[in-house]
């Protein structure tokens, strides 16, 4: 991989959310016509996030990471480049065959597809057959599965293991589902988390090696 492929994958993405801004202005004031297409919306993390998830994984060491809704491959690209600098691995789960298809051409063009495994189908079933320690998760599909997802995936954390969830304040009709989130992974033994209003708002969830 070269630092100019890493860049030119990333310059796609942006060129797109660019595109999309006007589409997203308009949608997020209408609930029904944003849930009618959010499938075909990129919907990414946003780069302050991403940014911030590679400088977690590498400052953990991260030698496994978990990506749960990889989408069209956005947080992929980051998490991938973490992956390869730490020498580990992305586990990248998505329940669409279109975006994971998209998201694999993309991973190689930029030239880290060494670094990905991938997984299609349902997250909190495939969740199911995976084995630990897992360093670091991004959390980033369907509001109503982060619970589900944090109580497959929390056996599986190593002792400072962190979950880093997406969209905790933004968009506002996802709230509900994220403050019972929040008090789900508080409620987890050993696990300290901090809200942050980062981009659509990150919860980032660390698990303590003492249990408490």
């Amino acid at each position: 991989m070269s630092a100019s492929d890493f860049e030119r994958v990333l310059a796609g993405f942006r060129q797109r959310i660019a595109e999309e801004d006007a589409r997203m202005r308009v949608l997020k004031h209408n609930k029904a016509d944003m849930q009618g297409q959010r499938d075909s919306l990129l919907l990414p993390v946003g780069e302050e996030v991403a940014q911030l998830l590679v400088d977690l994984a590498v400052g953990l060491r991260a030698k496994t990471i978990f990506e749960l809704g990889s989408s069209f491959g956005y947080s992929t690209l980051f998490l991938a480049e973490a992956a390869r600098r730490t020498g580990g691995r992305l586990v990248s789960f998505e329940i669409h065959e279109g975006k994971q298809a998209h998201a694999r051409q993309q991973i190689a063009e930029a030239g880290l597809a060494a670094q990905v495994e991938w997984r299609l189908g349902d997250a909190v079933q495939l969740l199911e057959a995976e084995k630990g320690p897992v360093d670091l998760v991004l959390l980033d599909l369907w509001k109503d599965l982060y619970v589900p997802c944090l109580d497959r995936v929390y056996p599986l954390l190593s002792p400072h293991g962190v979950i880093v969830a997406d969209n905790m304040l933004y968009p506002e009709f996802s709230r509900p589902d994220a403050l019972v989130y929040r008090t789900a992974v508080r409620a987890k033994l050993g696990m300290q988390a901090v809200l942050l209003p980062i981009g659509q708002g990150i919860d980032i969830a660390c698990r303590s090696p003492a249990g408490d």
